[in-house]
């Protein structure tokens, strides 16, 4: 931010703001000169009197001349950096400049920060010489994802006899997008992967009019390598080999946010599990060149996403940057089904399909069943949000049974994992690798 915050003058009841600045010393004064006044006339002591008046007049005389006092203090906030993952610490930059042409007094600078990102920082800033500048920093740190606003910058005046302070906001706001942890991910292959990625990618055309055929005319800059000596003897000039292109892989990360499908609330709560665990595939998709999608049980996905996703290029960065956004402020859904994901789905292209599911029931179970029919592979992480709140001596419900789901998806031919608290996402990836791979095998010696 930057604009001047400074004194104002001539403003309507401007002498009620100042005496509103009064500090407790200068309140005191006041009241005690009041006090010597009244004293004094009553014992006919003149004397008194005279230290009455001084006592009584030092906080006026402090609290008016720091009222028409203007200073024009200029401020602004840097955050570094400002999108930081949960648990990690952001650093605020604050910068002060005079811009008058007065020197300051003692400033004391305190920003507004929620209470989430820890205790309010105040600042106490000596005199501030025309031009000069003053520039403090201080540190933030989150547990939980979310957007948080910085601000406003709050400057107090305050007299060398500290009789009164007066307090100048600046009007802007920076906001802190605490999004979830990324946890590294070891390159494995998955079931759908040689679908458009790797050596079994497959390939097409690239796109071209009507009049680019194969092979085509020699362009500038071509490889001499692709000439296609044939047809350059039958056509009389340089003649190449079009290119093919690859397609690309496509991958679907499906986050259920049901607010039923999950129990407990926190940094540790299972939500926030398969909030961080949806983040770490999108952005280990992305980094493998993967066009990638994040889904949720409604159907929504992330504002500005193509048909296809985000692919996976010199701009996945920023691709990564929106999802990680987006995924900072997800909240629990008040659905009850994830019909609305399978429709999505079911009018999509084949791809990896990733998900990370909450509590099923048996209707939900099959309805995530089906879903593998509109994919090239298929991984579920189901979270089992009794066992992250229930003790392991404690007795599970009647009906609970999260095996059974479990096994509803494998039949279906998902990678179906289960997810008991405190999981390593890296674990469990290497887990589906290796239960994939088995189920493949077996696949095999059957055939």
């Amino acid at each position: 931010m930057g604009a001047p915050a400074e004194a104002d003058r001539g403003e309507p009841g401007g002498i009620r703001t100042a005496l509103a600045g009064l500090t407790t010393r200068g309140r005191s004064f006041l009241a005690a000169g009041i006090a010597a006044v009244v004293c004094a006339y009553v014992l006919g002591q003149p004397d008194l009197r005279r230290v009455g008046l001084l006592l009584a007049v030092l906080p006026l005389i402090c609290a008016t001349v720091l009222y028409r006092t203007r200073y024009r203090v200029a401020g602004s906030r840097r955050l570094s950096p400002a999108r930081v993952p949960a648990g990690s610490e952001a650093r605020v930059h604050l910068r002060m400049d005079n811009v008058s042409r007065l020197p300051t007094g003692l400033l004391m600078l305190q920003d507004r920060v929620p209470y989430v990102l820890g205790p309010r920082p105040r600042f106490v800033l000596d005199r501030v010489e025309p031009g000069g500048r003053r520039e403090v920093s201080y540190r933030v740190r989150s547990d939980l994802r979310g957007r948080y606003p910085l601000g406003p910058l709050q400057l107090r005046l305050t007299d060398p006899f500290g009789m009164c302070e007066l307090t100048r906001s600046f009007s802007t706001f920076d906001t802190l997008t605490v999004i979830p942890k990324v946890e590294p991910l070891p390159p494995i292959r998955l079931s759908g992967e040689a679908k458009g990625y790797g050596d079994g990618r497959q390939r097409s055309l690239a796109l071209a009019g009507e009049d680019d055929v194969i092979p085509r005319g020699y362009r500038y800059g071509d490889d001499l390598r692709r000439v296609h000596w044939r047809s350059t003897a039958r056509y009389g000039e340089l003649m190449v080999r079009r290119e093919e292109q690859p397609q690309r892989a496509r991958c679907t990360v499906l986050l259920d946010t049901r607010g039923l499908a999950y129990e407990g609330a926190g940094p540790d709560s299972a939500f926030e599990w398969a909030v961080s665990g949806a983040a770490s595939v999108l952005v280990h998709m992305l980094e493998r060149g993967f066009s990638v999608r994040l889904l949720t049980d409604t159907g929504s996905s992330v504002p500005g996403e193509g048909a296809d996703g985000f692919a996976g290029s010199q701009e996945s960065a920023d691709a990564a940057g929106l999802m990680m956004d987006t995924l900072a402020v997800v909240d629990h859904s008040d659905g009850a089904g994830l019909s609305r994901a399978y429709d999505v789905l079911r009018g999509g292209n084949e791809g990896l399909l990733m998900a990370f599911l909450g509590d099923l029931d048996e209707e939900q179970a099959a309805v995530v069943a089906k879903m593998r029919r509109r994919s090239g592979g298929a991984v579920a992480f189901v979270l089992d949000p009794d066992t992250w709140v229930r003790e392991p001596t404690d007795v599970p419900p009647p009906g609970h049974a999260p095996g059974q789901r479990l096994r509803m998806l494998r039949e279906a031919g998902w990678t179906a994992v289960g997810v008991p608290r405190g999981a390593s996402l890296a674990e469990l990836w290497r887990q589906a690798d290796r239960e994939r791979s088995s189920v493949a095998a077996v696949s095999g010696e059957a055939r």
